[in-house]
Order: structure tokens, then sequence, then C-alpha cells
């Protein structure tokens, strides 16, 4: 990762609402979250249901970004006690003790489709969250309910066309897990990787039309190693693997970590449909 300094956008927040003070980790986080809610257009009074809320780190810019006037419910299908440092109550209890707190609703192992809240919002976002599905298909089936739910939608992911080289671990580290899940149940962040134009035909599919599309930098974030670090504890595990998947992913091993301790994080993409 790259050396990181907070812009003012984001001291701002900080200061405003008293939330992430001593987290460096999370202040990283944050600014990339906060270019993220503008990327998507979240104007002050919206009603937003953000789908895949996980520990609320987009659900935090989200809050700020509708104002006094607006409210964000923020839904996750995995447990409370899902997540490490903090388990997912636990980030969204810091969130609900700041002044952002009456802004949010958080409901966790909660499905769409048993979802009862008043439709429509003004904007569905996915934020990051996709890779988390184990099935293409449910991917699909959530575009679908969101189309009866909002009248925008508004998604974010990393792009696997990396445009730098020092992004190259990133991409081989979230292909070695995404290989990985193919072969090993588990509750991993990455279970599948959508390129950015099977999101927009998935979109179509589900009835939407895209409107926007663009690219918000996240080259300074600190999942690269993150990813790049998990990927390495698992290597043994492809033992099990196929002769073939094993020779795939070591050639992936020996690309990933030519990058020593220099990886970049993947951007993100956005698009946006209505």
């Amino acid at each position: 990762m790259t050396k990181f300094e907070t812009n003012e956008m984001t001291q701002s927040f900080i200061r405003k609402y008293k939330l992430f003070e001593e987290d460096t980790v999370q202040q990283i986080q944050l600014q990339h979250r906060l270019d993220l809610a503008a990327a998507f257009q979240i104007k002050e009074g919206m009603r937003v249901l953000e789908a895949g809320c996980g520990q609320g780190d987009t659900t935090a810019a989200l809050a700020d970004a509708v104002g006094n006037d607006g409210f964000v419910v923020a839904m996750d299908v995995a447990s409370p006690d899902y997540g490490a440092p903090f388990t997912l109550e636990q980030a969204a209890e810091r969130i609900k003790k700041s002044s952002l707190g009456g802004r949010i609703s958080f409901h966790f192992e909660t499905d769409l489709d048993s979802f009862t809240g008043v439709a429509p919002f003004d904007v569905a976002v996915l934020s990051h969250c996709s890779w988390y599905f184990k099935h293409p298909g449910d991917l699909l089936r959530t575009f679908t309910r969101l189309r009866q739910l909002a009248k925008r939608v508004c998604f974010a992911e990393w792009d696997l066309d990396f445009t730098k080289m020092d992004q190259r671990a990133h991409f081989c580290a979230a292909s070695i897990l995404a290989l990985y899940s193919s072969f090993i149940d588990n509750e991993g962040n990455i279970q599948n990787l959508f390129h950015k134009s099977r999101i927009q035909e998935l979109l179509k599919e589900a009835g939407f039309t895209v409107e926007d599309h663009l690219t918000v930098d996240a080259f300074y974030l600190q999942d690269a190693k993150w990813e790049k670090d998990f990927a390495n504890s698992i290597r043994p595990e492809f033992l099990k693997a196929p002769e073939m998947v094993q020779t795939l992913v070591n050639s992936y091993y020996e690309l990933m970590n030519q990058s020593s301790d220099n990886e970049m994080s993947l951007d993100s993409f956005i698009i946006c449909a209505k």
C-alpha cells in the first residue's frame, strides 16, 4: 500500500461525527467510501437501501450524504457476529452511537426476498459486496428484487481491468481466492469474480437501463495486502485441487508474490442504472 494521508473531506467527516478518530485503518476505507457516495450522486433527503452493507463502511458515507432529512436502510444476510477485527454488530453499534445513528437502520440476517420496507427507495446501493455471492444467479435475483424496491441502483466493485502493474498482485490474489472457493466451501470475502461487463449484462437482464459508469481510484486501500496475505495462507489447501488447477494457481502465486510489499489495490468501477 502506498503512503496515505486523509484529505479535507475525510478529516471534516471525522471531526463532524467523532467517528474513527483513532482508527487509521477505517479512515483509509472511509475516504474511498465518501468518494463512492459522491459518484453515486447521493443527495440530501434521499431514502437509500443498501444491500450487503457488511460492517457499514459505505453505510456511514451514505448517511452523511443524505443529511438530516434522509435515511439509510442497511441490510446484510450475514449474522451479527460475522467479521473481524470487529463483528458486523460491533461495527454497526459504533456508527449508531454517533450523530449519524438516527439516519440509519441496520438489519442483519435479512434477505431481500423477506424485506418489507416501504418502497420505492430513491436509490439502492451495492458496494463491494458482489464477490461474496456464491452463485451468479443469486446476484441476478438480487438485481431483479431491487428493480421492485428502488427507482435507481448504484453498484461498486473492484475493477479487474487493472491499469497499474502494482495492482496485479490484488488481481492474482482475488483470482486465487475465487478458485479456492470453487472447490472448498468457505465463508471468505471472495466466492465469485464479476467483470464490469457481466454486471451490466445482469442489470439489463433484471430490467435496468445503465445510465452511467466510471472508475474511482482505490489503489491506496489496504485490501490488496489483506487478500494477498490470505491467499498465501491457504496455499497448502490447493494440494487437494485437480492438477490442472494447481498448475494455474501456482502461476498466479508466482505473479502475485513478485510484488514484494509494493502492491496496490484495484480501483473501483461504478455502474448506475435506472
